[in-house]
């Protein structure tokens, strides 16, 4: 017994000793030794996913009835506000930081010296906004302000205040105008507006929820005054601790209801004869010369 034993101990010391060092790879279960996840029955669930899957899978909003999907908690009970009521009817803004901004303007996708609008922020391919589904424009972030080294003229739709600061500190221009959908929709693909043969649209006033935002000048609302902005301009640069510079851009700003530079709102656009019909009813033009402001006051 005792010499069986020795020559399996030798049997086992030479085994060891000829095989290769042990590693990470080689530290694994056998096969079979563990089982995957318990699959739930067919009653219990119809996809056939493990439980886990299920505890990790998305969720529907708050609120959302659990097997009823066309009837959410804030349909069966519109009256409520304060849980979760304005989930299909808020908007949306395309973030669009500083950073991202500048690398388009380094690859030559963006001209800084021209005007930046959504139709030149659209034209880059690189974003794409549906107004069909409440989004709205786009949100400037200050993701990197504190290298910002372009002196543009951008108008956007929301933008927090360290970002307008730091258009502003490069000697740029910061503008925040409301686009209705109609408007957006033009601006957001013109060639295929014009080539419908479609009359450029009228930018229509801010809903009663965005005015106060839009005449603010320290949003730089393209309501707001601009002597009023002025003074939000220097006072920025004062709590900031910069120098306020002289404004670099030459660019003639937008009337508070034209939707693309240099062309009226009212005309169509012809892009194979290369020409822009301005409206000769009398009719027409007392209805796109109004301005948004008249409408605002009146």
């Amino acid at each position: 017994m005792s010499q069986a034993l020795r020559s399996a101990k030798e049997r086992a010391f030479q085994i060891v000793e000829k095989a290769s060092r042990i590693r990470v790879q080689d530290a694994r279960d056998n096969i079979g030794a563990r089982t995957t996840g318990r699959q739930l029955k067919k009653g219990h669930n119809q996809m056939g996913h493990t439980q886990g899957a299920l505890e990790r899978a998305a969720k529907p909003p708050l609120g959302w009835i659990w097997g009823d999907f066309f009837r959410p908690w804030q349909r069966m009970y519109p009256g409520e506000k304060l849980f979760n009521a304005d989930i299909n009817s808020r908007r949306e803004y395309i973030p669009l930081s500083l950073i991202e901004l500048a690398r388009l303007i380094d690859l030559g996708w963006i001209n800084p010296s021209r005007p930046i609008d959504v139709s030149a922020l659209c034209a880059t391919q690189k974003f794409q906004i549906n107004p069909k589904i409440r989004q709205y424009g786009f949100d400037l972030t200050e993701e990197g302000a504190d290298s910002f080294p372009y002196p543009i003229d951008i108008e956007v739709q929301y933008a927090t205040q360290s970002a307008i600061a730091a258009v502003e500190k490069a000697g740029g221009r910061v503008r925040t105008a409301y686009y209705d959908v109609e408007s957006l929709e033009a601006a957001v693909n013109p060639k295929a507006w014009f080539e419908k043969g479609k009359v450029i649209p009228k930018r229509r006033a801010p809903p009663a929820s965005l005015i106060e935002y839009y005449m603010d000048a320290k949003n730089r609302g393209y309501l707001s005054e601009e002597t009023e902005m002025e003074k939000e301009r220097q006072l920025s640069a004062d709590v900031r601790g910069y120098v306020l510079p002289d404004v670099k851009v030459s660019s003639a700003l937008k009337s508070i209801d034209q939707v693309f530079h240099g062309i009226p709102s009212g005309s169509v656009v012809s892009l194979a004869d290369k020409k822009v019909f301005a409206p000769k009813n009398e009719l027409h033009r007392e209805y796109y010369n109004r301005q948004v402001s008249d409408q605002l006051y009146s």
